[in-house]
């Protein structure tokens, strides 16, 4: 019999996110400010998306892992419920790792930004989570292994 699609161990990483945004600016200052992410410049623009970037249409973000995570500016992006907890995408949530020992400082940085916290933290045999909203209603989580 024939395989069909993917052949299993073929697809080798994330290459990258991508998320529709309604405030360009408030998203920058989340995912960069807040979160840390290393917002990519100059060169480090892919050519393809350099006159994007150029009119403020899209925005690039570099995870610690080298995954991409590109922000769409679409200003008349309005969920069909203003509560976020009310899902509105198949995408669920987009989870970051961090080191047990900034786990609490990272839940401090979200409350002194006024991040709306959807639950969390929690503790689990895993680790800890904290799953909060970015400005669009997009949760997220940052969760770490538990301390040894």
């Amino acid at each position: 019999m024939e395989t069909v699609g993917l052949v299993l161990g073929n697809l080798r990483k994330v290459h990258h996110f991508a998320l529709n945004v309604k405030d360009m600016a408030a998203s920058r200052y989340f995912y960069g400010q807040i979160l840390g992410l290393h917002e990519l410049t100059g060169e480090e623009i892919p050519s393809t998306l350099k006159s994007l970037v150029e009119q403020g249409k899209v925005a690039n973000f570099m995870t610690p892992d080298g995954v991409i995570l590109d922000l769409f500016s679409e200003p008349d992006l309005l969920p069909p419920n203003a509560d976020p907890k009310y899902q509105f995408t198949r995408a669920n949530h987009l989870a970051f790792d961090i080191a047990p020992e900034l786990f609490d400082h990272a839940v401090e940085v979200l409350k002194q930004n006024d991040v709306i916290i959807d639950h969390g933290p929690v503790s689990r045999p895993t680790g800890r989570g904290i799953y909060f909203y970015d400005p669009d209603g997009f949760m997220l989580e940052i969760r770490c292994d538990p301390q040894n």
